[in-house]
């Protein structure tokens, strides 16, 4: 974890207003245009065009039916959804953008196409009618191409704001996997975990400086909680202290996790305390909070954008945790199942909020005091 006292404020815009500073972001996930969704079906030949489309001289959709949508196509579409919503989240006000991860299409098959060692059997039945293409480790997994490099370099090309690179933990990509070669998930997780330090360290030298690693796993087997540590200390040894670092854990019982956490070495915990009515906020309070806390001021399991006023008070309640200035606030998770409409107006509210917030801490309006640790 860096002690570096402004590796923080390098985020901070240069036109920012207030004295007060409430870092925005968002979590990673975003709604994909729907063009998006249709030229990823020309480019895999699976857009099923009618005949009387096929005998019109019309363009459907968008797209010629009769074109080769070849890579140079698949690419170049890539490109513009990633253009589209890096805009649309500066256009929102966020202080740190992504590009809402329009090249990816699920957070472990996404990754686990791009290390040698796994493969894949078809989709998995997880809940209801949803699959999931689960991949099998079938031998030692190896560094093979850089994962996400050229997803930054694109995206920091486009934005004007910084950029933050979300990564799928070595965890969750060994927990959310067939396991067919090593001994247990534990050294398949340790083996994943210097893939993602080389890929780590290729991202900091094309400049990323805000780096999230998702661990949602965790909050589902709790008790492993020291391997996920030790998975951390290979991931970020070596990184340079003007490197901001984050983990992001989805909603579970942080109670079981918590203050071990703080063991980890990052300078941020992000966690979805929103979608639970923040409930378990006092599970911070029992025990001094070292880190910086992301906090998950909308809900991204509702459609509908919560008034600035609700955000607000959302926010507020992160300063019974840490001070103004170790406060991140986003969407409690990635917001790719929304309606993009409801999307963009959780942002621009809780943007909104954060810089009502920032003014009215400077005028003295927002009593700052961090609950008192309790005694064991």
């Amino acid at each position: 974890m860096s002690d570096t006292p402004d590796v923080r404020e390098q985020f901070r815009p240069a036109d920012h207003q207030n004295d007060h500073f409430v870092l925005t972001t968002v979590v990673g996930s975003y709604p994909k245009p729907k063009w998006l969704n249709r030229a990823r079906d020309l480019y895999h030949g699976e857009l099923e065009v009618s005949a009387a489309d096929r005998a019109s001289d019309e363009p459907r959709g968008g797209f010629d039916v009769d074109v080769d949508f070849d890579e140079a196509n698949w690419q170049e579409a890539k490109d513009d959804a990633s253009r589209l919503i890096t805009n649309e989240h500066e256009r929102a006000g966020l202080d740190v953008v992504v590009d809402g991860e329009m090249r990816r299409n699920e957070m472990v098959e996404y990754f686990a196409h791009r290390i040698a060692g796994y493969e894949f059997h078809g989709p998995v039945k997880v809940w209801g009618h949803n699959y999931f293409d689960k991949p099998s480790v079938v031998d030692e997994v190896e560094y093979d191409e850089t994962w996400l490099v050229d997803e930054f370099e694109f995206t920091d090309g486009v934005a004007d704001r910084p950029v933050k690179v979300p990564i799928t933990g070595p965890y969750t990509l060994a927990k959310w996997s067939f396991n067919e070669h090593y001994e247990d998930e534990a050294e398949l997780a340790y083996a994943l975990a210097d893939l993602v330090n080389l890929e780590v360290e290729k991202l900091v030298e094309a400049g990323a400086r805000y780096i999230q690693i998702d661990e949602p796993a965790l909050a589902t087997t709790p008790d492993d909680h020291a391997i996920v540590g030790e998975c951390l200390e290979h991931i970020t040894d070596g990184i340079p202290e003007n490197v901001r670092t984050g983990l992001h854990v989805c909603y579970g019982d942080y109670s079981r996790i918590y203050p071990e956490v703080l063991d980890y070495p990052v300078d941020e915990f992000d966690v979805e305390l929103c979608n639970g009515d923040y409930e378990q906020l006092d599970v911070f309070t029992e025990h001094e909070f070292t880190m910086d806390l992301a906090l998950g001021v909308c809900d991204a399991h509702v459609a509908e954008v919560e008034p600035v006023a609700e955000i607000k008070e959302n926010i507020t309640k992160g300063f019974e945790v840490v001070p103004p200035e170790r406060l991140t606030v986003s969407p409690d998770c990635g917001l790719k199942l929304l309606p993009r409409k409801v999307a963009y107006g959780k942002m621009e509210n809780m943007v909104q909020a954060a810089r009502e917030v920032e003014a009215e801490l400077d005028r003295g309006e927002i009593t700052v005091g961090k609950a008192a640790p309790r005694a064991d």
